[in-house]
This record gives structure tokens, sequence and C-alpha cells, in this order.
């Protein structure tokens, strides 16, 4: 009995196990089976998600651990990709365990790319590969059977034709009803004599003179072969006389590239994860959306560097890993599954800004590990009210390295605390993003009013 159900397997995030989105009574309506890694469930750590996790999805949840084998592939094409470096441990073994299904469903890994950028699939289904082999062999004693079956009767007509007194009784008592395909000598030596005729004949044309142009003589099509002149304009030829047929059988016809839509998908990833969703549709693995549908098409964000045009999608990077330049620009880029390409979309009329780019530097003092010293609030080793001694300009430097770290070890304040104020009464203004600042700014070299 075939399910009606339109997903066979869902391979679950966190993520949507964690918003519970979509439910899962929706996730067993649509689904034979809902797997994922154990890992997964080792990251769920708010209580009221845990308790509703075991007593709601854990009856119904397949835990499974990928093999080593996928893990490394997995591993592999996320290098190529770019999104390793922030893909996690159950990220890549979720990405595995997607990988083994499909291809323990669908026979192989025949519809996936080895490769990022393939412009093709591993391969053919293996269903049309045994169908052609088990139709070879079927062919094959029928094309032996009809040689022997055709030959037989013509062996058995020669010997018999070769008896003088029964050759008469056949061409009298069947001949003038039923044509029969018998050789008898006489046919046999009018033909070899015919076949003389036409060699004798193809020679003397050989040697021949060429023709004059003079003569009247051309050769034309006989008018009265209507059968030539029919298959000739019901053939593949366009002409003025058929081409509203063409276009019509054109139009009629559905197109023979395009892949029919499986009716029900084998294998399919829910995550909320920008990575895993490149790889996965990169890949050519089903993606599902939180309504359970099959996306084809995906656009997100990650940042460029100005500079090197290295790409990374770390969204919290402020420094380029190769350059070193805090040149990143946040980007747009699209991945599509059906070609696997993966496209940045770029402004054709982008001008970098230098904006704050030009300024002057304290020098550094003698007496302090970081070079600067504040003396006297903004003496030696610093500009006009201490300017310059806490100036972040690279990634190593032992400040920016100090401002992650207090950001880090910032406890979140609790709204209800009595003693807590807001910013606004307090005058305390944190930058946007809770990110370190880099350089001096924008606005250090804009005239300030005496």
């Amino acid at each position: 009995m075939e399910s009606s159900k339109s997903i066979h397997t869902i391979v679950l995030d966190a993520g949507p196990i964690l918003k519970n989105d979509p439910p899962v009574s929706t996730l067993l309506a649509q689904s034979e089976a809902v797997v994922t890694v154990p890992a997964v469930l080792a990251e769920i750590r708010d209580p009221a998600a845990r308790s509703r996790v075991e007593t709601t999805l854990t009856p119904f949840l397949t835990l499974r651990t990928p093999k080593p084998e996928s893990i490394k592939l997995i591993t592999a094409f996320a290098r190529r990709t770019g999104d390793y470096e922030v893909l996690s441990a159950p990220d890549v073994q979720i990405l595995a365990l997607a990988y083994e299904l499909e291809c323990e469903r669908n026979g192989g890994d025949w519809r996936l790319r080895k490769v990022p950028g393939q412009k093709r699939v591993n391969g053919p289904p293996p269903e049309k590969a045994e169908d052609a082999v088990e139709a070879t062999s079927e062919d094959s004693p029928d094309i032996s059977n009809g040689l022997s079956e055709s030959t037989d009767p013509i062996a058995a007509d020669t010997e018999i034709s070769e008896d003088p007194n029964m050759a008469p009784e056949i061409s009298a008592g069947e001949g003038d009803d039923v044509e029969h395909p018998i050789l008898t000598t006489e046919s046999h030596d009018e033909l070899s004599q015919a076949v003389e005729e036409i060699h004798l004949s193809s020679t003397d044309a050989a040697t021949s003179p060429p023709p004059d142009t003079t003569s009247t003589e051309t050769l034309q099509p006989t008018p009265d072969d209507p059968a030539q002149d029919s298959d000739s304009s019901d053939g593949g030829w366009i002409t003025p006389s058929n081409i509203k047929k063409h276009q019509h059988h054109s139009q009629s016809s559905p197109s023979s590239t395009t892949p029919p839509v499986p009716k029900t998908l084998q294998v399919a990833t829910l995550t909320t994860d920008f990575a895993m969703q490149n790889v996965l549709l990169q890949m050519n693995l089903n993606l599902l959306s939180p309504s359970l549908t099959r996306i084809a098409h995906l656009k997100t964000h990650i940042l460029r560097c100005h500079a090197c045009f290295q790409l990374t999608r770390d969204m919290s990077r402020q420094f380029c890993g190769r350059c070193g330049k805090p040149s990143l620009m946040r980007v747009s880029c699209s991945t599509n599954a059906s070609t696997g390409a993966f496209k940045i979309h770029l402004k054709r009329q982008m001008q970098w800004n230098h904006r704050g780019d030009r300024f002057s530097i304290p020098k550094p003092v003698s007496g302090s590990a970081n070079g600067r010293v504040n003396v006297g609030g903004g003496g030696k080793g610093a500009g006009k009210g201490g300017w310059g001694q806490e100036l972040i300009l690279v990634e190593d430097q032992k400040e920016y390295v100090r401002a992650l770290t207090g950001q880090r070890r910032e406890r979140e304040r609790d709204l209800m605390d009595r003693d807590y104020l807001p910013g606004i009464l307090t005058g305390e203004r944190g930058r946007a993003g809770g990110r370190p600042k880099v350089g001096a700014g924008r606005n250090v070299n804009s005239k300030r009013r005496q």
C-alpha cells in the first residue's frame, strides 16, 4: 500500500526543535520517520524545552549516529564551500546523516554533487541502468531466434528446389495465390546476371568521359512519384506549409530537459542554519522550510573583504582573516538548488568610503606594555583628553583582545532589579551590536565648535 505522505524521512536540527516550528503533530502527519543525532538533544539545555521534547517528540524520534566516512566527506565538501569555519560538530553530523540516508533510500549518490559548482549530478538513476541491461539481454535472444528462423526456410527451400520433380508442384500449387521467397536455380542465375550487368554499367560510367554541359538532358525528379514528395514534406524539414504544425507540436509537448518532480521526497533536512542550508543546496540534498515545503532558492548575507575579496560566513568578524584589514563588508548572496550555483550580488556603482581613514596617532611612550601612558590626563603619549590610548587598529592587539574578553564576562542585567537604571537615565551609551570600536571613527577629522 502506497503512503500518501509527501516526505519519507525528515532529519531534524536543534533550531526547529527549540522553536517547536513546525509542531510535532505536523511532522508526524507529513513524514514516515523523524531522525536526528544524539548531539542535538544534548544541545537542548532549557528545562521547559527539554521537558517538552522528552514528552512529545522523543517517543517518535529515531536517534542515529553517522559513519566516519560520511563525516569525512561532508567535512571536505564544507571546506570547499567555505562554510566549515562556522559549522559545529553536531551540524556536521546532521549533514552526514542526511547524506547517508539519501544514499540508502535512493540507491547511491547518483543525484548528488561531489564538488561545489558541479554542473551535473553524479550519474543516472540506477533503475534506468538496470532496465537497459535487462532490455539488451531480452533483445539479444530474440535477434538470434529471428536470424535462425529467417535463414532456415531459405535453406530448406533451396534444398527442395534442387529436386527437379518437386519444383513444378510448388510453383503450380501455391505460386499463383501467395508469393514465397523461394530462390530457385533460374532466379539465382537471373539475379547473378543482373548484378553483373549493374557492375559493368557502373564501371563503364566511371571510365566514360564527363557528359557535355550543352546537352539538354537533365536529371529531374519524376512527377509520378507522390510518395517521395509526401515523405520529404512530412519529414523533419520545416517549410512554410508545415511551420504552424511544428509550432503547435512544440507548444503542446512538454519539455524533456526538465526532470520530473518526485511525488515523495525520500530524505529532507529541516534546519534554520544558513551554513548548513548552503551545503545542502550545493550538494543537491533536499532542504525544507518550517512549512515543510522544499526550498529551491536561498538568499542571505555574508562578509566580503573589499581589499582582498576574501569571503567569510562568520558575521561577527571585524577583521579579514587573510589580509588583516578592517575592510569587511556585508553583501548578499544566493544559492540555487537546481544548478548548485553560488552567486554574490554586488552593487554596480559601489564606492569605498574613505571618511575617517587618515588621522594622527599619538606617539608611543616607553614605560608601559602597550607603549602609551596617560600622564596628567592626556599629557604624554595621548591627545587632548587622553585620546588615542585605546586605539584599536589590528585584530591581535591587546586592546582588542581585552575588549572581547570583557564582553564575554559581562553578565546580563536583570530588568526587575531595583538597583538597575536604564541608560537613558544614567547617560551610559553602548555601541550598536556590542562590538569594540575599530579605528578612530568616521568623525575623527570633523571640525568641532570651540
